[in-house]
């Protein structure tokens, strides 16, 4: 009696199941995408270059160009009201922005994220608990909450890291708790109770990371949001301590003559609404690319 073996010619026609490429592979499938992550590589670059850029300090005063700061070969986009670069400030000031906000919202998502998880994974008086405390904060107005948090902590950019964690956490929270009530109830979780594993396996290797298209999208939107915050705060003379430059600070400063020397608010607003632009662009390509999953 002979055993049967499998036919080879059989096995090399048999089609081999791949694993989708990754989010990141796939990103340049997305022209919305590659242009939004065009301009945020554009300020990282000058960021990442500004020390070697030949420019002058950011709080260096050109007494000079007092008498005429309008934009000139000396300097490019012109000087504000003090005799300071607008280019070279602006490009110190991306340096902050690019720090800040994206370790703001990711200290948001390091808090929301175990909460959303453990609201829409155990259920009950967790979820009841946990949904709770993020209405009351959700309740209250987001500029004013801000307003309120650094006029009373002081303003510095770890103050502003804590206000958008304490802000911005209750609605990452929600979001993972919709994600999380989604899923919980697929087979792959089902398995994953069958193998009886932890909850916080589960909840952090098989749920999590099923969850990554949307909190990706909200992750680049959420670094826009924060560098609006970052933006009014300056304004508002909430933002970093001078003399560091500050974009949002930079516009405040030149709304005193804007009626005569309008560039010293015009560069500074057209970076804050290109970066902004870039990390929405980006949310709207990765969030294209994960509905195709």
């Amino acid at each position: 009696m002979t055993a049967t073996t499998p036919d080879a010619a059989a096995l090399t026609a048999a089609p081999v199941e791949r694993a989708p490429p990754s989010l990141l592979r796939r990103l340049p499938h997305s022209p919305v995408a590659m242009v939004g992550l065009g301009l945020i590589l554009f300020w990282v670059a000058l960021a990442v270059l500004a020390p070697l850029l030949p420019l002058d300090p950011p709080n260096k005063q050109d007494l000079m160009a007092l008498a005429d700061p309008r934009p000139s070969w000396r300097h490019w986009l012109g000087t504000d009201f003090k005799g300071r670069d607008i280019l070279s400030r602006l490009i110190w000031g991306a340096r902050t922005v690019l720090s800040v906000a994206p370790l703001a919202a990711l200290s948001a998502y390091v808090v929301g994220c175990p909460l959303g998880l453990a609201a829409g994974y155990y259920g009950g008086k967790v979820d009841t608990l946990i949904s709770r405390l993020s209405d009351i904060i959700l309740s209250f107005p987001i500029i004013i909450l801000y307003v309120i948090l650094i006029a009373n902590i002081g303003p510095s950019a770890l103050n502003i890291v804590l206000a958008v964690v304490l802000t911005a956490a209750p609605g990452i929270a929600r979001i993972v708790r919709g994600l999380t009530l989604e899923q919980r109830h697929l087979d792959y979780i089902a398995a994953a109770q069958l193998r009886r594993e932890n909850a916080l396996y589960i909840m952090f290797v098989e749920l999590l990371p099923n969850c990554r298209g949307p909190l990706i999208t909200d992750f680049c939107l959420r670094v826009g949001y924060t560098i609006i915050t970052i933006g009014i705060l300056g304004f508002l003379g909430l933002g970093l301590p001078p003399p560091d430059p500050d974009w949002g600070t930079m516009v405040k400063e030149g709304t005193a003559m804007i009626s005569v020397r309008p560039h010293m608010s015009l560069f500074p607003a057209l970076a804050i609404v290109s970066l902004i632009l870039g990390f929405n662009l980006l949310a709207d390509g990765v969030r294209e690319l994960s509905l195709r999953e």
